[in-house]
């Protein structure tokens, strides 16, 4: 029987038991979803020299099987962002979880194939990568009706450490698959951690407390920036999103901070075990070990970034967001500058970009589509905002590609670390125009 109809957007203490229990369901189930999104993605990374070595590659021709998964993997958060108007968000998780992993069993044979391996490869990689673009968008899509603004910062701080532990997680167990079982089961047994998170999802998760027979938690929220340019903007609005002029800015300038973004995660997460490996002389299994400081400090910047809005800052982020891109910068910088003198400076500065990058990447791509769309929009700002950064890594695979292919072993990383430098400032300008734009009355972040 369902509970009385509430008056607006219930407070914290008025929840029922149920809403409180499932709402710890939910936060738990869509974090184990993306966390397992990422053993069926990040394989590649670990294994990409004995890939290298078992097709008879180049580095920049290896780094065409991930570009074609990265610009699948674009496209594929924009169809999420056309289909979450249209199918609920569960029904899209379980087709990009079910997908993906099959992928994955596909890629566990093909490394029999030797150099003929490319082609077959590429093409699953492609399919991957539309599988893979249903996990975000969908997901924040499904906690957008379960959480609210004022405790957005802190609860979606800890469960986006769902794509650095998840990254850790899967790294290591790629890394540890590989060593015990050989390159096939580093697929197949990702395809297996992915097919379980997959039951428990299709058993328990739903999109609304209304699908468990719950009052609804949150109230719509109508993103509408009322500056005195816009008069409330409600006429200028994209209607079906209530989205104003002022709010597609913001969207849009986000989407741009997050392509710098995106390309500073996916050159570290997608290159440094490689260049672990060539510069410090290391196994592939060690390097891929080595590799996951990055995700494994992330995960304390994440929490850092989400708490310190809501603890300090009430609810804003483009401030805290603007001062650890700054970081993130210092960090590559440090990583250029001494970082390659030896494996332990390395390290030090991966762990420390790792940390800043995590907080503002989470607070853009997060928290912050919530807040800057409403929940009624929230599928379609992430998606977009993951979309348009996803270009930064398809770019950077290419890019960074060229770069190991024409420099040496000794050359390619600093040459490599110069590039995130310029990006990183890229990203503080960026940052500096969101900050901007709440300071001046026309953004939500």
């Amino acid at each position: 029987m369902k509970e009385a109809e509430p008056n607006g957007e219930q407070d914290a203490q008025q929840l029922s038991g149920n809403q409180k229990r499932w709402r710890v369901n939910i936060f738990a189930l869509t974090w184990l979803s993306y966390a397992g999104y990422y053993f069926c993605r990040k394989t590649f990374s670990i294994v990409k020299i004995d890939l290298r070595e078992l097709m008879q590659l180049t580095d920049h021709q290896i780094a065409h099987i991930w570009t074609g998964f990265l610009v699948t993997y674009m496209l594929g958060q924009f169809l999420t962002a056309y289909l979450g108007r249209k199918v609920t968000c569960r029904l899209l998780l379980l087709w990009g979880m079910g997908a993906s992993l099959l992928v994955n069993v596909g890629f566990g044979f093909f490394t029999h194939l030797g150099p003929a391996a490319f082609w077959p490869f590429f093409t699953f990689m492609l399919i991957n990568g539309f599988a893979q673009g249903t996990g975000w968008g969908a997901n924040i899509g499904v906690l957008a009706h379960w959480f609210r603004r004022k405790e957005r910062g802190t609860v979606l701080a800890f469960w986006t450490t769902c794509y650095m532990l998840g990254s850790v997680m899967a790294k290591a167990f790629a890394a540890f698959m590989l060593g015990w079982l050989g390159l096939a089961w580093s697929f197949w047994g990702a395809s297996l951690v992915l097919l379980a998170i997959t039951a428990l999802f299709y058993l328990f998760g739903r999109d609304r407390p209304e699908d468990y027979g719950l009052l609804p938690i949150v109230s719509e929220e109508l993103a509408i920036d009322k500056s005195p340019q816009e008069g409330g903007g409600e006429a200028k609005g994209l209607v079906s999103l209530g989205w104003t002029r002022d709010v597609v800015v913001t969207v849009a300038v986000m989407g741009i901070a997050y392509f710098c973004f995106k390309f500073v995660r996916y050159t570290l997460d997608s290159w440094s075990p490689m260049l672990i490996e060539e510069a410090f002389g290391t196994s592939t299994e060690g390097a891929g070990y080595r590799s996951t400081i990055f995700d494994l400090l992330g995960f304390f910047g994440v929490i850092f970034g989400g708490f310190i809005t809501d603890r300090f800052f009430k609810g804003s982020r483009t401030l805290v967001t603007f001062l650890m891109t700054i970081g993130m910068l210092a960090g590559v910088a440090f990583v250029w500058w001494v970082g390659m003198a030896s494996m332990g400076l390395f390290l030090v500065g991966l762990g420390a970009i790792g940390f800043m990058l995590a907080g503002p990447d989470s607070l853009i791509s997060g928290v912050g589509t919530i807040d800057v769309a409403s929940k009624r929009g929230a599928v379609v700002a992430a998606a977009i905002i993951n979309g348009v950064g996803s270009l930064g890594s398809i770019a950077q695979e290419q890019i960074v590609g060229l770069i190991k292919t024409h420099t040496s072993p000794q050359e390619g990383p600093a040459a490599v670390m110069l590039l995130l430098v310029g990006v990183s400032m890229a990203g503080v300008l960026l940052t500096m125009v969101l900050l901007f734009l709440k300071r001046s009355g026309r953004s939500r972040l």
